[in-house]
């Protein structure tokens, strides 16, 4: 069972990010709205509305000052978290919906990517863009992401993933999944990328030339996002089948039975103090679970299947 579940949005929410500052979390949904919870489920503040319809995407900046957003209006808008205020006039330049956004480490920079193929990179002091345009070879740009190090970004979408040079030159594509990539997320030390797709699978790369190093098969639906623990010992991913599951990077299995949803899940976000797991999705409700709860019902099924290989002879002995 979940830890808690936090109901208020009216329609699929999309996007999740906590706060490291308070373990708050942060939600934002096709209902247009932007808002922030307690972990047990308490809304703090009003929630944030602008005027560009649904909201697919959102990301916090690294000083947790700010959050982007941008969705079906093909707009990027910038907050103010404290006060939760928009700061500015929205940010033009995409041709379609906007589905993801990405701060730089150093907080210099955003990249959204658009379902008009194209990554742009922003000022977020200014809200003009800093270079011209990357025209990808998604059709749509479905995830972006800065890596630890800021020198680099990754692209996933139709195809391929994509590794840029900070300036924007394409360094290599990696191919490997049979259909779009939904979401990545990069190790921390940049060696890796952890990819989730359409094709139902989780991938680990290699970033310097793309090699395949692992495959988890385990979801029966697409991988629609997905992150690693802060200790990175498990990758968490959400699905369309209806559950958000853990995977043991050591083993390279699933730990546990899945989380289960009442809809399919789009987001998953893990707390920054790796406690607490949270997904969302077309349900439009919040489910956070125990991550410590997880790993210990599953040590104790372990250990039950090593005493008690047979489950005649457990009930008998109970």
């Amino acid at each position: 069972m979940p830890e808690c579940i936090i109901e208020g949005h009216s329609e699929c929410i999309w996007s999740l990010a906590y706060l490291k500052s308070s373990c708050n979390v942060m939600s934002a949904s096709e209902d247009g709205s932007i808002r922030q919870w307690k972990s047990d489920g308490e809304p703090v503040g009003k929630p944030w509305y602008g005027d560009g319809g649904g909201i697919v995407t959102m990301a916090v900046s690294p000083d947790e000052a700010m959050v982007v957003c941008g969705g079906v209006d093909s707009r990027l808008r910038l907050w103010n978290i404290q006060g939760g205020s928009m700061i500015g006039e929205p940010w033009e330049g995409h041709d379609d919906e906007v589905r993801c956004i990405d701060w730089s480490p150093n907080a210099l920079e955003i990249a959204s990517g658009s379902d008009d193929g194209t990554i742009r990179r922003w000022n977020p002091d200014t809200g003009r863009q800093i270079a011209p345009p990357i025209k990808t070879r998604h059709v749509w740009v479905y995830a972006v992401k800065y890596s630890p190090q800021g020198d680099k970004f990754i692209s996933g979408g139709e195809g391929v993933i994509c590794v840029w040079s900070r300036d924007g030159k394409l360094l290599i594509k990696i191919k490997g999944h049979d259909d779009t990539v939904m979401s990545l997320c990069w190790s921390k030390d940049g060696a890796h990328i952890f990819s989730g797709s359409l094709d139902d699978t989780i991938r680990k790369w290699r970033s310097t030339d793309g090699k395949e190093l692992v495959v988890l098969r385990g979801h029966t639906n697409a991988v629609t996002s997905l992150c690693l623990t802060p200790n990175e010992r498990y990758v968490v991913s959400a699905s369309d089948d209806y559950s958000v599951r853990i995977w043991d990077l050591k083993t390279n299995q699933p730990v546990g039975d899945p989380l289960l949803h009442d809809d399919e899940v789009s987001a998953v976000v893990i707390s920054p103090d790796g406690k607490y797991i949270a997904g969302a999705g077309l349900d439009t409700k919040i489910y956070v679970w125990s991550l410590e709860a997880v790993l210990r019902r599953h040590q104790v099924g372990v250990l039950c299947a090593l005493v008690f290989p047979y489950p005649l002879l457990m009930v008998l002995f109970i």
